[in-house]
């Protein structure tokens, strides 16, 4: 009995041991392992804060950048780049840089822009400064600070001539604000080209444009910063604006208020105030006689007779004959109170931008002259609500019948012959070398249906 107890106890003690020393292993087993993932997992975290201090793969960076610089090429009359982003101008290189390059030196985005709305013209375009947006180097350090986006263009090509002040530049202009910058009056505009005797002409309507000092691309020399740039100006063709193009739906009168905003001040209150005076001469409707006098081609060579018919119609008749150095304050002054305009097609006829909605505008088409004066000056005058009048000239009226057969097709059949090509021929021939002499009798039924829409016009808006 006792010798069975005993074999009993020790049995008991060998699976006791035996359980003991399998629960050491299997701790020590569970210990390795979780030292063993420990590690590893310490490895781990290394290795991702390595790869996070490395730059994103080069197809990832060159996407950035080109999500940093955009360019809409599809355009026949203009190019706009852009820079989405805080951004470092220096003018010296005419070289715009992201403040903070997103990609590596060997992978650098390069766009090149011309700014100005006529890229269809190869020779007009090649006078005009490029100007770069670039994703690297590194950009130099800034100098002048705005809180504000950059608008860059050029005031080269035809600037000079008032048309193209207007129809290359300031209704882009406007366009190009009212489509990038509509929720917001902030920009600063860069501007090539900017000649001391054109900001001299412009400074009213820059001001309105902004109200920061313009940034002259030729001749300073910090670096600026800004929150972005966009460089280019968007043009909806020939003294066209386009109202389902803009985000505010804005239209051709609306650029007409904006004018008014630079350059009208109360004239309105002060012209109807002075037609309700006591000089009866202020009681007829003002008429403006656009004169050419001096100029190469479409002259009225029978223009005091013209002025003395339009008296005799009953208007009050002013001479307007715009200079160079004509102050636009001044001449909106005058064309902004007057209740028709009266010109053969010309720069000049530019001034009916500055014409009230309401008021009256006979355009003389000479020879030759249908296409560029219907897309000069028709289209704008009806958007602006203008009442319009052509009054095209006959073959008698042109002087061209002094120079050419009357057989010939520049007299017999201008519109036929302008559809083989407007050659700079051709355009010399109708526009510099022609001028004309009105038919009275003819012309006096224009002014008088021009003399009817006047006068209602100034009885119901001074």
């Amino acid at each position: 009995m006792k010798m069975r107890d005993s074999t009993t106890v020790i049995w008991c003690l060998v699976v006791y041991v035996l359980l003991f020393v399998l629960h050491t292993n299997l701790l020590t087993c569970l210990r390795s392992k979780s030292q063993v993932d420990e590690e590893g997992n310490k490895r781990a975290l290394k290795s991702e804060m390595k790869q996070s201090l490395l730059p994103p793969p080069q197809h990832l960076q060159s996407s950035q950048a080109r999500r940093t610089i955009t360019c809409d090429r599809s355009h026949r009359e203009y190019d706009l780049c852009s820079i989405n982003g805080p951004t470092v101008l220096d003018p010296k290189s005419s070289t715009f840089y992201p403040e903070s390059p997103t990609n590596s030196a060997q992978h650098h985005i390069v766009e090149k822009v011309r700014p100005y709305p006529r890229k269809w013209e190869n020779f007009t375009l090649s006078k005009i400064k490029e100007v770069t947006l670039t994703s690297g180097p590194k950009s130099p350090p800034c100098q002048v600070r705005h809180n504000a986006p950059a608008l860059v263009f050029s005031a080269g090509g035809y600037t000079g001539n008032f048309f193209h002040d207007f129809n290359d530049g300031f209704i882009p202009l406007y366009i190009t604000v009212n489509s990038l910058f509509a929720d917001q009056d902030d920009v600063v505009l860069v501007i090539s080209k900017a000649r001391d005797w054109w900001v001299r002409k412009y400074t009213d309507l820059l001001q309105t444009f902004s109200k920061h000092p313009i940034i002259d691309l030729d001749k300073d020399n910090s670096t600026h910063c800004f929150t972005s740039a966009n460089v280019g100006l968007i043009s909806h063709g020939f003294m066209t604006i386009n109202p389902t193009l803009l985000p505010n739906s804005n239209t051709f009168k609306h650029f007409r208020f904006f004018l008014d905003k630079a350059y009208g001040h109360g004239q309105k209150s002060q012209n109807h105030h002075q037609n309700h005076g006591l000089n009866p001469r202020k009681s007829l409707p003002r008429l403006a006689l656009a004169s050419r006098n001096g100029a190469t081609g479409r002259v009225i060579l029978n223009q005091d007779q013209v002025q003395q018919l339009a008296k005799e119609v009953g208007f009050d008749v002013i001479v307007f004959e715009p200079k160079g150095t004509t102050s636009l304050r001044e001449a909106y002054g005058l064309i902004n109170t007057s209740h028709a305009l009266v010109g053969v097609h010309g720069a000049a006829l530019t001034h009916s931008l500055f014409l009230r909605p309401g008021a009256v505008f006979v355009q003389v088409v000479p020879l030759g002259g249908e296409w560029v004066a219907e897309n000069c000056f028709g289209t704008s005058a009806r958007a602006m609500g203008l009442e319009y009048m052509e009054y095209k000239i006959g073959v008698e009226e042109s002087s061209l019948i002094d120079k050419y057969n009357r057989s010939d097709a520049l007299i017999k059949d201008s519109v036929a012959l302008q559809k083989k090509g407007w050659s700079n021929g051709i355009m010399e021939i109708y526009l510099k070398e022609q001028n004309v002499k009105l038919d009275l009798v003819r012309f006096r039924e224009y002014l008088e249906r021009a003399y009817k829409k006047a006068k209602r016009f100034m009885n119901n808006e001074g």
